[in-house]
């Protein structure tokens, strides 16, 4: 809701104000992000639907009394779904400034009690976190830097019980991390050179760390602007030390293509 210190006309002026939003938000009186095609829009309803929704299934419909960590926050958009689901607390960080701007100005013209969350710029493998969480949002981390294992260690030491990762995922079926190179490096987290997890790396890499972990089925409606999920290089997986992962719908294992088989493909921001 814009309260009365930030009328219409200037959030429309602070949201105009950045050249670009990766996600759709809209405000009261119909004033709304500016996202130029709708298979962004798309994308991140569909990706609402296919973890978030499987995450608050697994916590009986709700993130009531649970401190977040959303690590990549971007501006806000899971920080925000994870408030309106009841989260006491949200820490988001993100490597880019404008991100964490754009989601300070989301919080702020939704109204949302300052004391609930914070929103800082800084490398996730660097930035000092905490250790009281309960869940930690890692979504579009891992596959944009080269140090998978020391990330999942900072997840690990937040204290949180419950892993949410929405990766790029190599279709190798052994446990190993395929090295790519980014075509898109605005979000890199250090290297351009990153290594992309298996399926089985990464839950060999949650085992070592206490986790018990799944591939979630994917219960995608409309693959407008999800070819990458659609192709299964891209997964969202639940890691829990706590709630029984048990009946939790996992995607079956996709055929291992060779390398050379494989197309060339454009990363769509996440």
């Amino acid at each position: 809701m814009i309260g009365s210190s930030m009328e219409a006309s200037e959030l429309e002026q602070r949201i105009a104000a950045f050249p670009r939003w990766h996600y759709p938000f809209t405000f009261a009186n119909g004033v709304a992000t500016p996202i130029p095609h709708r298979a962004m829009v798309n994308r991140q309803e569909q990706r609402r639907r296919y973890f978030f929704e499987r995450l608050l299934e697994l916590t009986g419909g709700s993130l009531k009394g649970r401190r977040v960590l959303d690590m990549g926050c971007n501006a806000g958009y899971f920080s925000l779904l994870a408030i309106e689901a009841g989260a006491d607390y949200v820490l988001g960080v993100d490597g880019q400034q404008a991100y964490v701007e754009q989601a300070q100005l989301v919080f702020e013209a939704k109204g949302i009690d300052p004391t609930r969350y914070r929103f800082e710029q800084g490398d996730v493998l660097e930035q000092e976190l905490g250790t009281d969480f309960d869940l930690v949002l890692c979504l579009g981390v891992m596959d944009r830097l080269a140090k998978p294992v020391e990330l999942f260690e900072r997840i690990a030491g937040a204290g949180a019980e419950l892993v949410v990762i929405d990766t790029e995922v190599s279709r190798a079926r052994l446990p190993l991390f395929e090295v790519s190179t980014l075509y898109d490096t605005s979000d890199v987290m250090g290297y351009p050179l990153v290594l992309i997890p298996s399926r089985e790396a990464l839950s060999e890499l949650a085992a070592q760390l206490g986790f018990k972990t799944v591939a979630l089925a994917l219960n995608i409606t409309d693959f407008t602007g999800m070819s990458d999920y659609h192709r299964e290089r891209r997964l969202a997986f639940i890691c829990s030390k706590g709630p029984s992962l048990e009946g939790v719908p996992a995607q079956p294992p996709a055929p291992s293509v060779p390398w050379w088989l494989r197309k060339p493909k454009a990363l769509l921001s996440s």
